[in-house]
């Protein structure tokens, strides 16, 4: 079950982010080989990644324009400036791949917390948006030159006269089938997950209805593991210092986002791990490092871990890392023994499941549930989408953190004045606590440990508390957390790790005590929204959270 959603998700993958379709096979078959043996996590299933896609489309384009002069590039075609970009973005997942590694090592992985979950949100929102966008071509059986998200959209009017029509309705017909099939209630159709009953009918009906040329189709080769294969030109990037640049850009570009979303993945996996087991943060981030330097040298697409593989893993029974081993065996024996049949599937199939993917990032469930927690939540959640779309995803998860600093520091500065809390605190004083550790004392005795949280609890000095609370002694009967006044700010990402630990130490039996925790009024009715202290003058005059809520 699980090779037979990998399958399609790879190619589809690959198409999106401007790769041969095989290369997306070859990187979760080297995920499949490697992970069983370097480990970090239980049930996860890794390979190339949808939310990737977007910056290797754009790194390609990046490094092919660098190389050959900007002028000479805007007289290529997006197919041409793919081809050549494609061997040196290989390139840059090697040295992110060997950087990944060595971060690993210096237990690093905890600065992924500095994230707010709302930029986070918007990000991955963002990127379902560029997805949907970027299968537009393949919908419509017809070539576009643009490749930006506003410039895509723009060429629509333009590309309707040049639209196929069988693949149109191959394309929208799957994308319809793969809404109805999710929302249908019947156990019959839940054998297999949607995508792959599309991914079979479609093709079926794509040759015995339509009967598509192969033109359209996937066009795997004769022996995709040996003539599929590209491998890096280390040479090329060398010795033109002109690409240093755009190769330093892309490199700190899929660290970013392969570190951030591939702990965000794993964190949510372990939540449906029925064993209820953690994996380790670091431990995955180096296991990434090394399937991605691996898949690189073969021709491969970064790698992370999925979340609806994984999910599909954890259903179908799957409960260790080995079922990543047997699905590489799978799609190997798929690749060198169904070629034939795979080549009658049409892109506008893998386009209809990618759509069906980025629907799921950015459907009107997320932005509801982001705009429940909080008006200022949604606000960093809509700015970072704008951002990101418009320009790229670096820069929208950066102007996404930069909006949050400055937001808590102002909620911080209102609640301290209102209260009169540290007034003669200089701004600089109050900004140095966003990252200093919270954690103002911890004492253990006889079976109790106890934290006490002396500074605002911001996404900014999480990293700081996830240490704390992965340092609660084992023999630990009873952890009591004590949120002294000093603390008056806890912000929504703090609340939900805060929450995150006081399960998971219950689940071990551990007995989780917030003291003063009552003390602190959220800003929407929402249990993770933010919350802000109500001792002193606030609960004299509760007028003024009010205020602080329309400020924020």
């Amino acid at each position: 079950m699980v090779a037979m959603i990998s399958l399609p998700f790879s190619m589809g993958i690959a198409i999106t982010s401007g790769a041969p379709p095989v290369c997306g096979v070859i990187s979760a078959i080297i995920a499949g080989l490697v992970l069983p043996f370097v480990g970090g996590s239980y049930v996860t299933i890794s390979g190339p990644a949808a939310g990737l896609a977007p910056a290797l489309f754009s790194g390609m384009i990046a490094l092919a324009t660098a190389e050959v002069g900007a002028e000479v590039a805007a007289g290529m075609t997006t197919a041409e400036l793919l081809k050549v970009g494609y061997p040196l973005v290989l390139v840059a997942i090697a040295i992110a791949g060997v950087l990944q590694v060595i971060l690993a090592r210096f237990k690093v992985a905890r600065l992924s917390a500095i994230f707010p979950a709302a930029a986070i949100e918007g990000m991955l929102a963002a990127i379902g948006l560029l997805i949907m966008v970027k299968q537009l071509p393949l919908l419509f059986g017809a070539t576009f030159e643009a490749h930006e998200f506003w410039a895509l959209l723009a060429e629509v009017p333009h590309r309707i006269p040049e639209i196929n029509g069988a693949v149109l309705a191959t394309g929208v017909g799957c994308t319809a089938a793969l809404f109805i099939l999710n929302a249908l209630p019947y156990k019959t159709f839940k054998v297999m997950p949607p995508p792959v009953w599309v991914f079979i009918g479609g093709a079926l009906a794509a040759q015995l209805i339509f009967g598509l040329d192969a033109k359209y189709c996937i066009n795997i080769p004769e022996n995709p593991l040996q003539n599929g294969m590209q491998m890096p030109h280390f040479q090329r990037i060398f010795t033109a210092p002109n690409t240093w640049m755009a190769l330093a850009y892309v490199v700190v570009l899929l660290i970013l986002i392969d570190a951030t979303e591939s702990l965000a993945t794993i964190m949510a996996v372990d939540k449906l791990d029925v064993f209820k087991r953690r994996s380790n943060p670091d431990q995955t981030l180096q296991s990434m490092g090394i399937c991605n330097t691996l898949s690189s040298i073969v021709g491969g697409l970064t790698i992370i871990p999925g979340i609806v593989k994984s999910t599909a893993n954890i259903i179908g029974g799957g409960r260790t890392l080995w079922a990543n081993f047997y699905n590489a065996l799978i799609l190997i024996l798929l690749m060198t023994f169904g070629r034939p049949l795979l080549n009658h599937v049409p892109y506008a199939v893998l386009a209809s499941i990618l759509i069906f993917i980025g629907w799921k990032l950015c459907g009107p469930k997320v932005w509801k549930h982001i705009a429940s927690i909080g008006p200022e939540q949604l606000g960093i959640f809509l700015l970072t989408i704008v951002v990101t779309v418009s320009t790229d995803l670096l820069i929208g998860i950066a102007v996404g953190v930069l909006v949050k600093l400055l937001m808590n520091m102002s909620l911080i500065r209102l609640v301290n004045r209102i209260s009169d809390s540290d007034a003669k605190r200089s701004f600089l004083a109050h900004f140095l606590d966003l990252f200093r550790n919270p954690v103002g004392q911890r004492k253990s005795e006889k079976g109790v440990y106890e934290l006490t949280f002396n500074r605002p609890l911001q996404c900014f000095n999480l990293m700081h508390v996830i240490r704390e609370m992965q340092s609660v002694e084992p023999h630990t009967k009873t952890l009591r957390l004590h949120f002294a006044p000093l603390s008056n700010v806890i912000d929504h990402t703090s609340v939900e790790t805060i929450f995150h630990y006081v399960e998971d130490y219950q689940l071990k039996g551990v007995q989780v005590e917030l003291e003063g925790w009552d003390q602190f009024v959220p800003l929407s009715a929402h249990d993770r929204a933010v919350r802000i202290s109500t001792v002193e003058k606030l609960s004299q005059r509760p007028s003024l959270l009010g205020a602080s809520a329309n400020a924020v």
